[in-house]
């Protein structure tokens, strides 16, 4: 399988892109319905915990993750804590796999090297995907924070009319300094771009977080009361969220948290969107 791949960093808050199609097995019928009707588009994020169930701390089970993704049949996913050739996880790339088992396009973006391999995010479709980005988000000097990012494509939806997609992951330290540097930061980048956009992932952020709020200001979220995402075995804590801007691109159909408590430690979310 051809898959759009990171391949270049610049400067402390820098981009790296790479424009193409990637093809799968199920690219053929995707390509047919470019050309019928509109129907409403259902959207997932899941932080999959490199595949590694929280109650076998030693194993990586992506059938698990791949079972729960299929379960869902979303058409756009937004995956975040994905290995690619790294030693714990088996030095497979877990973006691809998971791609290769679903039929679906796939963008994958690296935060960090770690263990001989990479690990970062992922952008999985149905539909045809281009224009692979990855921003470098910025992070406070003197804090340590993990570096993080936002990885986007273009993506052609039914009828030739296009979004961007993004996947994040934002800091997890218990100040929000880095969190508040980087959704800034996102909504720098999306108020520049003059598609639709759609962006899901991890925030590490509750609803009533400032976080939250400056998201808030550009982005419309999927959920008004949200619903817990971890942990998995006692939900008490929102930090996973899908939104889009501008508020009017999309008419929010349903929104839901996935009841799976085996395959990672957060639960995921699936949203249905109207278009």
């Amino acid at each position: 399988m051809k898959y759009l791949y990171l391949i270049l960093f610049f400067g402390t808050i820098g981009i790296a892109s790479f424009s193409g199609i990637s093809k799968c097995s199920g690219f053929d019928e995707t390509n047919n319905r470019l050309h019928g009707e509109e129907r409403p588009l259902w959207i997932m994020a899941y932080n999959i915990h490199h595949a590694n169930p929280p109650s076998t701390p030693d194993s990586i089970d992506i059938p698990a993750i791949v079972r729960t993704i299929r379960a869902q049949n979303p058409d756009i996913l937004a995956l975040q804590e994905i290995d690619a050739n790294t030693k714990r996880s088996g030095r497979g790339n877990q973006a691809d796999i998971i791609a290769d088992s679903l039929g679906m396009n796939v963008f994958f973006g690296k935060s960090i090297d770690f263990e001989g391999g990479e690990y970062g995010v992922a952008i999985l479709s149905k539909f045809p995907i281009s224009e692979g980005t990855v921003y470098r988000l910025p992070t406070a000097s003197g804090t340590n924070g993990e570096k993080r990012i936002l990885a986007t494509v273009k993506i052609a939806l039914p009828n030739n009319r296009f979004i961007r997609f993004g996947s994040t992951h934002l800091d997890s330290q218990k100040e929000n300094t880095n969190r508040l540097l980087q959704i800034r930061e996102i909504q720098r980048i999306a108020s520049e771009d003059g598609l639709p956009m759609i962006i899901a992932g991890d925030f590490n952020a509750p609803p009533s977080s400032e976080v939250i709020t400056i998201l808030d200001q550009g982005f419309k979220r999927t959920c008004d009361t949200c619903q817990p995402t971890i942990p998995v075995d006692h939900p008490e804590k929102t930090i996973d969220f899908i939104a889009f801007r501008p508020e009017n691109s999309f008419k929010i159909i349903n929104h839901k948290v996935i009841n799976e408590t085996y395959a990672s430690d957060h639960l995921p979310i699936v949203a249905l969107l109207e278009h």
